[in-house]
């Protein structure tokens, strides 16, 4: 737990209120539970944490708003993220749940949290798999509701399919495609009907799908085999970290050398990229947040830059994607609480989340736009996804170029895709 008293102890003082909160919250200590995977096979997903949520202390506490901030991890288990949800409804007694990161620990927390009727912002897991993957029934569209709590800012499926499309596009290719898809929520999702089958095969791609696959896998002899027999020039597949690297690891033994390889998920973090050595060369991914975004932090007013930096220079390391939608999320409780009028009734800050409308480092963000379908518009704000390609420096650390932009070309590329071969 972050409080206002450990932040005055460390000699930071309050300033003049520009939030505009109510006296009354100054006194009585606005809750805000943070839920996460810091720990477990999805646990890089959160390496921003502990320095965002310091940062929104400092920046809330100069502003004059009062706030706690209780810290749960989900241990990248979907369970457990259920568990620390009722936690902090229940016992803790939270105004307001900020969660990332993926459907195994946003969906349970969300779906704890609408039953509870307990306001939360949530990311970083694509829209389908956050939208359908909490329907009772994800198979029958006429049986979805939308929710009065719980609300998401992130990509969808349809934008990644984009991404990759575009980049698979821009290469001659035998349009042969392999997939690696898991059994978890982003694998089902990626699999389904709105996922990724219908859009290649109207593009003219050939899809070998091996069947779904439980996470941790030590053998993916398999996969590959099938991947070599129909000479497969383009693989993708939405594995967790640790399974891309065994399966990466396996196929350069066993021979399977696409032209191309984008997989979303697992090479979003240069730790795990660089983990494959030359391995991790001009292999591609989706980009959802870099330094070179042309925005600002509505909370401190720090480029994309400033805040990259910010964070490498804390925490000794290169910076990570979500970075961003780390400090996005924290920028958007301030907002909404700013606005709730009382921000300790969980109904007054439903209400400020779905009338949001802010500039932030991940773009604007706003519920209700005609870019997500009618069925998930309350529910579901879009931001923008482009295509990276991850580049061996000499030294042997890898920057992330972005090398596909049709979906955001105000954001600006910095190279041209290459093939592995």
């Amino acid at each position: 737990m972050f409080t206002r008293r450990q932040l005055l102890e460390t000699g930071v003082a309050a300033a003049t209120s520009s939030l505009a909160i109510p006296a009354f919250a100054q006194k009585r200590p606005i809750k805000i539970g943070y839920i996460s995977p810091q720990s477990g096979p999805l646990s890089a997903f959160s390496q921003a944490d502990k320095y965002m949520i310091a940062q929104f202390q400092k920046a809330a506490l100069a502003k004059g708003l009062n706030v706690q901030v209780l810290v749960k991890d989900s241990q990248s288990n979907p369970n457990r993220a259920a568990d620390v949800a009722r936690e902090l409804i229940l016992r803790d007694k939270v105004n307001l749940i900020l969660v990332a990161s993926t459907p195994e620990t946003t969906n349970p927390v969300c779906t704890v949290a609408e039953a509870e009727q307990v306001p939360v912002i949530s990311s970083v897991a694509p829209w389908q798999s956050w939208y359908v993957g909490q329907q009772g029934n994800p198979d029958n569209p006429s049986s979805w509701t939308s929710f009065n709590y719980v609300y998401h800012f992130f990509w969808g499926l349809e934008d990644n399919v984009a991404v990759f499309l575009n980049m698979w596009n821009s290469v001659k290719t035998n349009k042969s495609l392999g997939a690696l898809w898991p059994n978890d929520g982003d694998g089902n999702a990626w699999a389904s009907n709105y996922g990724l089958p219908p859009a290649a095969k109207k593009a003219g791609y050939k899809l070998t799908d091996p069947g779904r696959y439980q996470d941790l896998t030590d053998d993916f002899s398999a996969q590959i085999n099938a991947f070599k027999k129909n000479d497969v020039e383009i693989f993708t597949g939405i594995p967790i970290p640790p399974d891309f690297t065994t399966f990466w690891t396996q196929a350069s033994q066993q021979g399977f050398k696409p032209k191309l390889v984008s997989i979303a998920k697992a090479l979003l973090f240069p730790e795990s990229v660089a983990a494959l050595g030359k391995l991790g060369h001009n292999l591609t991914c989706e980009v959802y947040w870099t330094p070179t975004f042309p925005f600002h932090s509505s909370l401190t007013g720090e480029s994309c830059a400033d805040l990259a930096a910010g964070f490498s220079k804390a925490a000794g390391r290169q910076w990570t994607q979500p970075v961003g939608y780390t400090h996005a999320l924290f920028e958007l409780a301030a907002d909404v609480l700013k606005r709730a009028g009382d921000p300790t009734n969980r109904d007054a800050v439903a209400k400020a989340i779905a009338s949001t409308s802010l500039d932030t480092v991940v773009g604007n963000i706003r519920w209700g736009k005609d870019n997500v379908p009618a069925y998930a518009r309350k529910n579901v704000a879009k931001t923008p996804l482009l295509g990276g390609q991850w580049r061996r420096q000499a030294n042997g650390s890898f920057d992330l170029v972005i090398v596909e932009n049709g979906n955001a070309p105000n954001i600006p590329l910095g190279g041209k895709l290459e093939t592995l071969r």
